[in-house]
């Protein structure tokens, strides 16, 4: 799934007449871009969720013929459900019983899909969440298993433990890519609008939710216009190639 439903107000002005994954990186739509490294790593799949100008996704998308696999649109164009709802609302998307990518439109990165993949099995993890250590104002916690006991978001001096981590907690950066197990659907009881963080601390009191680290070199916020700037010239040194 990709996450493309957002009002992309840090974007401005572009998303003022775009949607953010229209917002084009290196003369090409970061929503292309994000399609295209799932490809590269094998998904023939995909569902997107749509509301800020969800007509001009749903166009691109025609325009490419989905780029010759199979894509779904989940609409949210009457309310913008958040991470959490809006992962639910697209649960019967995800039926053959696999584990499944979950993958934020405007982040660009050339992190092993597949070492993420065999951790999660390696793991048994419920969810597993892909994290570098790089400054941020929020924080997932892990204990020294890397499994997820919290949150903490030192603008607000807020801290949110979902469990005791033994240790002083070890603190990463989210990274925007999630892999998912189904089972997760049956276990979230929450409606509506909601948090996937939320949810992720309620389950890590008794399910594993775990972490993939990753470089931080391998990957890029594209959540403002410096950093569009920024991933073009890291494209154009040949730095973002969809190794995998």
């Amino acid at each position: 799934m990709i996450f493309a439903a957002g009002l992309g107000t840090r974007l401005q002005p572009f998303t003022g007449h775009l949607p953010k994954a229209m917002v084009p990186v290196g003369g090409v739509p970061m929503l292309e871009r994000v399609v295209n490294r799932l490809m590269e790593f094998g998904v023939r799949e995909i569902i997107i969720n749509v509301h800020h100008f969800p007509d001009q996704i749903i166009d691109f998308l025609l325009s490419k013929n989905n780029f010759g696999i199979h894509i779904e649109i989940s609409d949210e164009r009457d309310l913008l459900l958040d991470t959490g709802g809006g992962l639910k609302k697209a649960a019967g998307f995800f039926d053959d019983g696999k584990p499944f990518i979950l993958h934020n439109v405007d982040v660009l990165s050339n992190i092993s899909l597949r070492e993420m993949l065999a951790l999660h099995h390696a793991e048994n993890a419920l969810t597993t969440l892909a994290v570098s250590n790089r400054d941020s104002s929020r924080y997932f916690l892990f204990d020294e298993k890397m499994r997820l006991c919290g949150w903490e978001h030192t603008g607000k001096a807020e801290v949110r433990l979902a469990r005791d981590c033994r240790i002083k907690p070890l603190r990463f950066a989210f990274s925007g890519i999630h892999i998912i197990s189904p089972e997760i659907f049956s276990l979230m009881t929450e409606t509506g609008r909601f948090s996937l963080v939320d949810v992720y601390l309620r389950l890590a009191i008794e399910h594993n939710i775990t972490a993939y680290e990753h470089d931080p070199l391998n990957w890029i916020d594209l959540g403002r216009p410096a950093d569009i700037a920024r991933s073009e010239e890291l494209i154009k040194s040949g730095k973002f190639t969809g190794q995998l």
